[in-house]
């Protein structure tokens, strides 16, 4: 029997954990630092999630067999690499590959040499070039913080002055410190968006189900950029033909680059692509399983996760089986997110859901009265079905049973007519 450390806290890792507490082959999982929602699946360590030193030392001592990692910002800092000095098992890629992911004007350089289809781009590292370039442009117009943004360094405005003020807000006023000293402003692409993760080592590319999340605030797609509301999985607008194409055009030919680069991927890509007239293109690369795609696509899983990972990691071919069901899942936020919010507010009624429904603490705290919010993104509540329509009326009527006074969530994820699925 097996031990896993999972090196996070939030919805994903949740996920990560309740997915490994089901293998037969690991009898212990170990969050770090977890939160109170996992304590009946995963023992919970109180060590940072940058604190390589600490976690290593951890796995050391309680001879832990597979560290996954939740988080993009240790993979940045070179966790992987550090596990590996080590002589520790660990999935995600080292420094030199998670760059697809904290640099979008790597990732960008890279999709241009290696002509793999994205949008056309111009990257910017002085504020007043970068505002000359959007005067001389007709929108929409779509601004990227070039570094690490949780999500939110996203902004795509339909008129000038907005495309100017968020260029401001990044460069001038700092919003994402570091991350925004480069700005990274592309054509806009129209079509269906959705989500393509991979399981990856070196050249060898194992995809999975696609799935598809939603990443504006409010219902029909209004509001700022978040980290996600919501998700669904797989995506029954994405043809088999588009798929193949994605994996043909994009997920095979970035590895095999990341190779030739001299920077072998190690991990879970993701690929945030978009369906167009020209084919799917890039949007954005991620170097670790997507918040909240994860907490659809690994429930839909039905081979072994730490077998699949293991088998990876020995240049095997692991097997990937998927259940033929469909997942949909919201997010309840806090009120003011992605801007600021408050925490702290209680939250009730778990123990009236239904055995079937699927809930992930993506930031939640516990005190002597119960769970409280901690953070912008608290719960992922999801259910299963044969369809997204037989998933969505029980999926709403869960979330209705969750009291708290100061979460909000989407009430159109996984809506039944076309327009509203290609949101």
């Amino acid at each position: 029997m097996s031990k896993v450390l999972i090196i996070g806290s939030g919805g994903r890792e949740h996920a990560l954990a309740w997915k490994f507490a089901r293998s037969p082959l690991v009898d212990r999982v170990y969050a770090a630092p977890g939160s109170a929602c996992m304590e009946n699946i995963a023992e919970l360590v109180d060590i940072g999630i940058n604190d390589f030193v600490g976690l290593a030392a951890f796995v050391k001592s309680e001879c832990i067999s597979l560290t996954v990692v939740g988080p993009e910002v240790p993979l940045a800092g070179g966790i992987a690499d550090y596990f590996k000095e080590e002589d520790l098992m660990i999935f995600g890629p080292d420094k030199s590959a998670a760059i697809i992911e904290s640099s979008k004007s790597f990732a960008k350089n890279l999709m241009k040499k290696y002509n793999i289809p994205t949008a056309a781009h111009e990257t910017f590292d002085d504020y007043q070039a970068a505002a000359a370039y959007i005067a001389s442009k007709k929108p929409p117009y779509v601004l990227k913080a070039d570094g690490l943004a949780e999500g939110k360094g996203v902004f795509i405005s339909e008129t000038k002055e907005n495309a100017l003020r968020a260029l401001e807000d990044i460069m001038v006023n700092k919003r994402f410190g570091d991350s925004g000293k480069s700005v990274v402003i592309e054509e806009f692409l129209e079509g269906i968006e959705f989500s393509y993760m991979a399981f990856v080592h070196g050249e060898k590319v194992f995809p999975m189900i696609a799935a598809k999340d939603h990443k504006r605030a409010f219902d029909d797609d209004k509001g700022p950029n978040t980290g996600g509301m919501g998700a669904y999985a797989p995506v029954p607008q994405i043809s088999a033909e588009v798929l193949a194409e994605a994996r043909e055009k994009i997920l095979f030919p970035t590895a095999k680059a990341m190779v030739k680069e001299g920077r072998p991927f190690t991990g879970v890509l993701f690929a945030g692509l978009i369906s167009t007239s020209e084919g799917p293109k890039v949007i954005e690369f991620n170097a670790r399983f997507g918040d909240p795609e994860a907490e659809v696509v690994l429930p839909l899983l039905e081979s072994d996760l730490y077998t699949v990972i293991t088998d990876i990691l020995a240049d095997k071919t692991p097997t990937l089986t998927w259940n033929k069901d469909h997942m949909l899942g919201i997010v309840m936020a806090s009120k003011g997110y992605p801007e600021k919010y408050e925490t702290g507010f209680p939250i009730s009624g778990f123990e009236d859901l239904d055995a079937d429904t699927y809930l992930f603490h993506c930031g939640t705290a516990r005190d002597e009265n119960g769970y409280v919010t901690k953070g912008g993104r608290v719960l992922f509540v999801a259910r299963k079905a044969g369809s997204l329509y037989a998933a969505r009326e029980p999926l709403y009527k869960e979330a209705s049973k969750i009291k708290c006074e100061n979460l909000y969530y989407r009430r159109d994820i996984g809506g039944f007519n076309e327009a509203a699925l290609q949101r």
